[in-house]
């Protein structure tokens, strides 16, 4: 039939996940219809109409136009979910056990308020005695009533208790569903709407991006005692409310941002020689001649609707006026110059007053005998609404007797001012300066924005431990992981993990112990990256020897670097530290004092295996230059100093065999005068 397209179902077939948001693929084939005209179905309605982007994969066609389509389709009442129909199902009835036990309350309200009454007694009738049994009788009536209600009562509440479970764990699982399941009458979404130019059988790709996608990356690695290698496995923990499911796509992780500016700057030409006009844009067209006067018709025929009665305006006696002041009336119509402007586009979201209207302002102050004030001279309007006003066809004010006119500046449309397809055109309805013309449509939020506040949910999820964004620990620059195996991850907004790839790394266990601050002895693991790909921040699982160890956090390790992963105490190593203090004195006469501190460190291997163990000693520093520190000989300062490692610290690296002890020893010498005295007091270990 004329006038519709062809329907082509597509396929997702792959997905980039970027820091926030993904940018999805999907095919599509038929063969050309004689006008060209296509459309793809299946895009998720969250798709932005900026980012669809068309390619011919295979056959002979070109694509001329591309655009966003919201189709909708009413449903049949058989075409609604299951899941619906029984939420729906489940709230009725808990609707009705309510309102079924408030019903219950009231009829037991009601019997328990019977109570006898007796006649009116006349004035000369005397008192009579009270019917005790009837009185009994009616009590014992109200009792058995209220014990039956009660029961029925207590059924009904658990009843209703039960159905209100029934009715939260539906709700639960509605709300952890995959939002491509969409509820309602209505059947919504949005497709490609193509024309391509060709014939025969086509095979197109459609590319769109949507926000609500979010990934951390997650590690796991294996090693086994004394090995230079392991095995670490890349996964990701990804979470997207987009929309659709993906089903079986090949999956891309992305540390880049979807929002920067990908276009390259233009570079002006310098020119030396006469000055020359800026060429007009490519599609501009100027208005056409009349268009002020389209909507004559419609405006005199409002005008000769009778208006609703206004209040009387009070004027104050001390403004001096006696009666009211008369409404402002506009003023002649001034018609614009033909084919002084554009045609199509507006240049700015904020509207100049109509033209021949006295432009909206403050309140008027009316001095006494104050001329009325419609015939009060508007002031002149800024000068952008003066280029907007010429720009539309509008005539420009007269010039003031102490100003020199100024020529308006030639307007220049933007890019989305020359996409025409996208604009709507005002109606009589809108402002005086927008009849007739062509504007951007807004954008608008499919499902009353509902699904948008959804996705954009997804990025306040809380992180996994030791989890880290991917855009703050990439740094500067930007890294992509992809997939090696379909994945699966369905739109319902929770973390889901998928495998990534398996990257060889260069591992080396080692120990350090501060015997000095604990007799401890801790494994770390040197990670080194021999890979082409950076490694991110994120928790990553340790096995050892096929035994989970622990979750640490590892850092971001860039290719070809090495970085020392924490794993905790090793009980296989035993430390222990005895530390001496003796004082003497030397010199002449005394008169410098000596405190030697000598320490001995025992370290006990149990591993099966060797063990290369750092132990770290600390030195005083000296801030008097009387006093001197000596050192025993064997033990060496930090490469790098740190925070961790300060410069006083003293280092000593030492192989314990496999179920053997090694002893250290060390110390220092603090020689002081025999007047001073440490801080603390001499001894101390």
């Amino acid at each position: 039939m004329a006038g519709q397209r062809a329907v082509w179902e597509s396929g997702l077939e792959s997905v980039v996940v970027h820091a926030v948001g993904a940018v999805c693929r999907r095919r599509a084939a038929g063969v050309l219809p004689a006008d060209g005209r296509v459309r793809v179905s299946g895009l998720p309605l969250l798709a932005a109409a900026g980012s669809l982007r068309v390619r011919v994969l295979s056959g002979e066609g070109r694509v001329a136009e591309a655009r966003l389509g919201y189709p909708a389709r009413v449903r049949d009442e058989d075409e609604l979910p299951s899941w619906e129909q029984e939420l729906k199902n489940l709230r009725a009835r808990s609707e009705l056990l309510e309102e079924r036990c408030r019903r219950l309350d009231e009829r037991i309200a009601e019997v328990a308020a019977l109570r006898p009454v007796p006649p009116q007694r006349r004035r000369d009738e005397g008192h009579r005695r009270a019917p005790a049994d009837a009185v009994l009788a009616l009590a014992e009536f109200v009792d058995a009533r209220l014990e039956v209600l009660q029961e029925r009562a207590v059924e009904l509440a658990q009843q209703a208790r039960l159905a209100e479970h029934a009715y939260q764990v539906a709700a639960a699982r509605a709300d952890a569903r995959s939002s491509a399941e969409r509820a309602g009458g209505v059947e919504a979404g949005a497709c490609a709407e193509l024309t391509v130019r060709g014939a025969g059988p086509v095979e197109l790709e459609v590319e769109y991006t949507v926000p609500g996608a979010v990934w951390v990356p997650t590690y796991q690695l294996a090693h086994r005692r004394g090995e230079r290698t392991a095995r670490l496995v890349l996964r990701a923990s990804v979470a997207q409310r987009t929309g659709e499911d993906w089903s079986g796509v090949r999956l891309a992780l992305s540390t880049a941002g979807l929002l920067r500016a990908g276009a390259l700057p233009e570079l002006a030409s310098l020119r030396i020689g006469r000055r020359q006009a800026a060429p007009a844009p490519s599609g501009w067209r100027a208005q056409p001649e009349g268009l002020d006067g389209l909507f004559d018709g419609w405006q005199d025929a409002q005008r000769s609707k009778p208006e609703p009665p206004q209040p009387p305006v009070a004027v104050s006696a001390a403004l001096g006026g006696g009666g009211p002041v008369p409404p402002p009336q506009p003023s002649p119509r001034r018609s614009g110059r033909p084919g002084g402007g554009p045609g199509a586009p507006g240049f700015a979201p904020g509207a100049p007053a109509a033209p021949g209207f006295a432009p909206a302002g403050p309140p008027v102050r009316l001095a006494p005998m104050a001329m009325p004030v419609a015939a009060a001279a508007p002031p002149p309007p800024p000068a952008g609404e003066l280029s907007r006003s010429l720009a539309y066809g509008g005539a420009a004010p007269a010039p003031q007797a102490d100003s020199a006119p100024a020529a308006p500046a030639e307007p220049r449309p933007s890019a989305d001012q020359l996409d025409y397809p996208a604009m709507v055109l005002a109606g009589p309805a809108e402002e005086s300066y927008r009849r007739g013309r062509l504007f951007p449509e807004p954008p608008r939020l499919r499902g009353g924005g509902s699904a948008l506040r959804a996705a954009e949910a997804v990025g306040r999820l809380p992180l996994p431990r030791f989890g880290a964004p991917p855009r703050e620990s990439a740094g500067s620059f930007d890294h992509r992981f992809d997939a090696q195996a379909p994945a699966d991850v369905p739109s319902d907004g929770v973390w889901h993990t998928v495998a990534v790839a398996e990257l060889p790394v260069g591992v080396r266990t080692a120990y350090v112990t501060v015997p000095s601050v604990e007799e401890a002895v801790y494994a770390v693991l040197e990670l080194s990256n021999a890979t082409a790909h950076a490694l991110l921040a994120g928790p990553v699982e340790v096995s050892v020897d096929g035994d989970f160890l622990l979750t640490a956090a590892l850092p971001t390790l860039a290719p070809g670097g090495v970085r020392e992963l924490g794993l905790g105490r090793a009980e296989e190593l035993r430390v222990a530290r005895h530390a001496e203090v003796r004082e003497s004195t030397s010199g002449v006469l005394n008169s410098t004092t000596v405190l030697e501190h000598g320490v001995r460190i025992e370290l006990v291997n149990r591993l099966p295996h060797e063990a290369s163990v750092e132990v770290r000693e600390r030195v005083p520093v000296p801030g008097d230059p009387e006093v001197r520190v000596e050192e025993r000989p064997g033990w060496s300062p930090p490469e790098q100093p740190s925070d961790g490692v300060p410069s006083s610290a003293r280092i000593r690296r030492v192989v314990v065999p496999p179920g053997g002890s090694v002893e250290l020893t060390g110390g220092y010498a603090i020689r002081i005068p025999a007047g001073k005295a440490v801080v603390g007091g001499n001894r101390r270990s």
